[in-house]
């Protein structure tokens, strides 16, 4: 039933051409045109809520945001029955990345227009985006319903029951879309993209023998195009169709791609075999295809993986002597997953016969020396003899000097050793071997990074970056260089700049919410080029995106930040404190500052008038550059709490590619800031997820300490308030921690100190001593027992000794030395020093005056002592 048309809604005939105009000259973004037909119509019609409204959203794609954003809100008042009006403000909305929202008013608008073909597609996209699938699903039916011609608009119904989870209706649609196909052109991609994703939904629906006669059939008749895909499809539909033909059709793929490792455990899978060393059988197969396709590595390096003893050494000898004589980098890379220290009979022979290959010069090549040099050196390194390593690479560097491999791998040895100032050195002297590669002005910036010099990072960073960028930490950062925005985190963190390091993160994490905006334009975009099965791997892309590890580590740290100010507000306020400076430092600091100001109102103005020009929105400036605003922010802990909540959600409902050592770390970390919310039932979750994963986990010890004195602490002795309290009480007896009327707490923590360190070979004997002395000091204990503690895992003074599990480590012994420092230890530099000469290459225990003069030296070149000329 048609609504009558308000009175005021209705305008006379020119000025109802004028309307069609002004919508005309939106779409086709000729803004300043459609802004003078706007004010043309309100002139004599100032209350008429569509002109309005369209005026606003002019105005909101010409940089002048909030006027346009106040004109659609007194747009819509003036006309709350017009579904222009609120299609326009669903469009303000989703420009706002107020995607809900938006949703509600595409719906409110359908109720006055229930066919209008673009809000229904705006309406579709959003659903998607929302992963809202059933109400997808009625949508696109309209849509087809309306206008059933449209090829994609069958695929996209067709899409949506497929994300919907209803593969059935999903494959009635597209066989009764391919029945009304008719004079089908040869060669048509889009029509040969539809019949993949036909099979593609028969497979998963397990028709396999349909299937593959439309793959057959349509092969056959050069309507599906891609050969790559049909014999992977063909393969893998035989296989799981146990076929006899199925051997044949991963043979075929071997011929096709003969170094896909993914085709050889396809072969072996139809053999009944497997990648496993007991299985002779396979390492024949594998022998035998590398004779017959000599030039493909990868059945020669599956077999260095199903070899033992002495067939290994036969076969991993020409290997790695063809690699050395052609100079291949990277061949350590390639084959250190042979290593094993539990069984370290492969990287023995491998040893044995790279100094076997050493002593026979001077029969050897010269560059064939080299190159087995430099593998050794990584070889040692890797086992962790980084003396040995360093003595090598000496070698090598004595004997080729040139080489920027060899500085590059001496920098990355360095590090190691804890050296990060003379890593970096050693990296920017590979980088004076040859300025012009890009590869070595990145490393060079990420090893300054990681050795605190932001500010000479920057400027060797900013050699290949934008020269009309405001900075090169801007124009990296709209490149979205996570290498970048994390390295810089973190060297501002080692620098005690919490505000600054909080920044970096958060824009690291505010990449992620980038990627997730930009899936919008994709759920157009794909049915309209009929890409729909890569469009397909996109959704679970985006569905798996915040287990990335650069999403992990920025959304952790920044969470850690946030727990650290919330637990300490004076570290909130020692960012606002500005340190003394020179005449001379204040002068240039305000000639700095006034240069890049002018330089940044100059691009504005620019960037302004393509924005106008081109129909784009001006980008918000930033009102918070130092992060002073963030890191005092009031929130904080509900920010942490956001950015942790999708991590969680994955390791609860998806397999994602993390370790288990992250994954404790996310569960322990998302109690951190649960407990302080006081959301006692979400910490008591993670805290048994974190269980299950690992009982013994020194981080997770710790929690059950500071979970068992917060009860004691905040409660005593009583249950929390209902409903919460009695399921939350219970929940904790089933930890396992002794009741305290059993065992106190300090008793509690020295059994697992006991049982975690007196075990010479326990996998966390190390991280047990820093568990228990930060449960220590949460328990109360004296300065002087936590410093007895630390200290005494120092007593093993051993040298350039091959690291085990649970030893101590550089970076357990920089949290230790945090520790005694967060409590005033007066043994601070007796720490320091201890550490200082248990790692005798590392320069990270230094003092800040010690640190700060050897920074001097890392930019300046081994010949002359001068600085780069470039900085």
């Amino acid at each position: 039933m048609n609504r009558p048309v308000p009175a005021k809604r209705i305008l006379p005939s020119k000025e109802a051409t004028l309307f069609k105009d002004l919508l005309n000259h939106y779409e086709s973004r000729q803004l300043k045109k459609g802004l003078k037909t706007a004010d043309q119509i309100l002139k004599k019609f100032p209350e008429h809520g569509e002109t309005i409204c369209m005026k606003g959203l002019v105005l909101t794609h010409m940089g002048r945001r909030e006027e346009g954003v106040d004109l659609v809100k007194q747009g819509m008042r003036l006309d709350l029955t017009s579904h222009i009006c609120w299609h326009v403000f669903g469009l303000i909305q989703k420009g706002e990345k107020n995607y809900e929202e938006a949703l509600k008013s595409y719906t409110q608008a359908l109720k006055f227009d229930r066919d209008n073909l673009n809000i229904l597609r705006d309406a579709a996209h959003l659903q998607t985006q929302l992963r809202n699938f059933d109400a997808l699903v009625e949508t696109r039916y309209t849509i087809l319903r309306l206008r059933p011609n449209f090829r994609q608009h069958w695929i996209a119904l067709a899409v949506a029951y497929h994300l919907n989870g209803n593969l059935i209706e999903g494959k009635k649609v597209l066989e009764q879309y391919e029945r009304t196909l008719k004079n089908i052109p040869d060669y048509d991609v889009d029509h040969s993209e539809t019949l993949l994703y036909h099979v593609r939904l028969l497979e998963d629906l397990g028709e396999f023998k349909e299937a593959l006669d439309i793959l057959d059939n349509n092969a056959k008749q050069r309507r599906i195009l891609d050969r790559t895909s049909i014999m992977e499809y063909r393969a893998r539909l035989l296989t799981k169709s146990n076929a006899a033909e199925a051997e044949s059709a991963w043979r075929a793929l071997i011929d096709h791609n003969p170094d896909s490792y993914e085709y050889y455990n396809g072969y072996l899978s139809q053999k009944g075999l497997s990648l496993d060393p007991k299985v002779a059988e396979a390492l024949d197969i594998l022998q035998s295809l590398s004779s017959q396709i000599p030039r493909a590595a990868a059945p020669k390096r599956l077999a260095l993986t199903l070899a033992q003893g002495p067939a290994f050494e036969q076969l991993v000898k020409p290997y790695i002597l063809l690699a050395l004589q052609k100079g291949i980098p990277s061949l350590f890379s390639d084959l250190k997953s042979l290593y094993s220290l539990t069984k370290p009979e492969k990287q023995q022979i491998i040893q044995q016969l790279l100094e076997t290959e050493l002593n026979s010069i001077p029969d050897i090549e010269p560059s064939t020396y080299l190159w087995t040099l430099y593998y050794l050196a990584q070889h040692h390194s890797y086992l962790g003899d980084h003396a040995k390593a360093l003595d090598i690479l000496d070698q090598a560097i004595q004997h080729t000097p040139t080489l920027p491999d060899l500085l590059m791998f001496k920098g990355r040895v360095l590090k190691r050793c804890g050296d990060y100032l003379s890593a970096a050195r050693s990296i920017n002297e590979a980088r004076l071997l040859d300025g012009q590669d890009r590869f070595l002005n990145t490393k060079t910036g990420k090893y300054l990074l990681r050795a605190g010099m932001v500010n000479e990072a920057i400027g060797i960073l900013g050699m290949f970056t934008k020269k009309d960028a405001v900075s090169p930490g801007t124009d990296l950062e709209e490149m979205q260089s996570f290498l970048y925005l994390l390295e810089e985190g973190n060297a501002h963190r080692i620098n005690k700049k919490l505000n600054l390091a909080l920044k970096k993160y958060m824009a690291a994490v505010k990449v992620f919410e980038t990627f997730e905006d930009d899936q919008y334009d994709f759920h157009g975009y794909n049915l309209r080029k009929f890409t729909v099965n890569i469009y397909l791997n996109l959704i679970t892309w985006e569905d798996h995106l915040r287990s990335h590890r650069a999403y992990v580590t920025a959304a952790m740290a920044a969470s850690r930040i946030f727990l650290a100010v919330h637990d300490d507000s004076s570290l909130a306020k020692s960012a606002t404190i500005v340190p003394e400076l020179t005449e001379a430092e204040k002068k240039a600091k305000k000639k700095a500052k006034k240069a890049a100001s002018k330089a940044e109102e100059k691009k504005g103005q620019q960037q302004q008038s393509v924005n106008e020009d081109k129909g784009l929105e001006a980008p918000p400036k930033d009102d918070d550059p130092e992060g002073i605003k963030l890191i005092a922010s009031s929130d904080g802990l509900e920010t942490a709490a956001r950015m942790l909540r999708p991590l969680t959600n994955l390791l609860t409902t998806a397999n994602v590619d993390l370790g288990q050592k992250e994954r404790m770390e996310i569960w322990l970390l998302s109690y951190d800031v649960a407990i302080r919310r006081r959301k006692l039932l979400q910490a008591l979750t993670f805290l048994t997820h974190a269980q299950t994963l690992d009982s013994s986990y020194p981080g997770l010890h710790l929690r059950l300490v500071h979970l068992h004195h917060f009860i004691r602490t905040t409660y005593k002795d009583k249950t929390p308030p209902a409903p919460i309290g009695p399921a939350f009480i219970e929940g904790v007896k089933q930890l396992g921690v002794p009741d305290e009327n059993q065992v106190s707490l300090e008793t509690y923590n020295m059994q697992y100190l006991q049982k975690h360190t007196s075990d010479t070979h326990s996998k966390c004997s190390a991280e047990a001593v820093v568990a228990c002395a930060k449960a220590m000091r949460i328990l109360g204990s004296s300065v002087g027992e936590v410093e007895e503690l630390l200290f005494g895992s120092l007593r093993d003074n051993a040298k350039n000794q091959t690291p085990r599990r649970g030893c101590l480590t550089i970076q357990i012994a920089l949290e230790m030395l945090e520790l005694l420092t967060e409590m005033n230890s007066e043994r601070v530099d007796e720490f320091r020093q201890r550490c200082q000469a248990r790692f005798e290459r590392s320069t990270v225990f230094g003092t800040d005056e010690e640190i700060t003069k050897l920074r001097e030296s890392v930019l300046a070149t081994p010949d002359n002592g001068q600085k780069d000329e470039l900085l």
